[in-house]
């Protein structure tokens, strides 16, 4: 094993804890919420300023914010009228960043590949 991988924590895994884990997931399995969270990464965003950045309508970015917080993936609080929205807490930031790392990774290892097939 490892050295990084023996010093993580194992976390049982039963059925119950498997089914809110796939959940969670669900809720990261649409882009239109993984670029939601990629912007609530840089810090707190109101839904007008996600759905400029996003360029996507206020209602959709609404409906995608509601499933992420049924999900407990981000947070809203009341700054006068606005609602501005963040990620839920650090376990949301290291999941996030842990499945962009992951993607990277896996980009990169595919790259190789090819590059490698390329030059036979």
């Amino acid at each position: 094993m490892s050295p990084s991988a023996s010093r993580r924590r194992r976390l049982p895994v039963g059925e119950r804890v498997a089914e809110d884990v796939a959940d969670a997931m669900f809720a990261l399995s649409t882009p239109s919420r993984v670029l939601i969270l990629g912007l609530l990464l840089s810090g707190p965003h109101s839904v007008t300023e996600l759905a400029d950045g996003l360029e996507m309508e206020q209602s959709a970015v609404s409906h995608q914010l509601r499933v992420l917080r049924q999900h407990a993936l981000v947070a809203v609080v009341r700054d006068g009228k606005r609602r501005v929205y963040t990620l839920h807490d650090e376990h949301v930031v290291e999941l996030l960043e842990g499945a962009l790392r992951h993607v990277e990774h896996r980009r990169t290892g595919r790259i190789a590949a090819v590059r490698r097939r390329a030059s036979r």
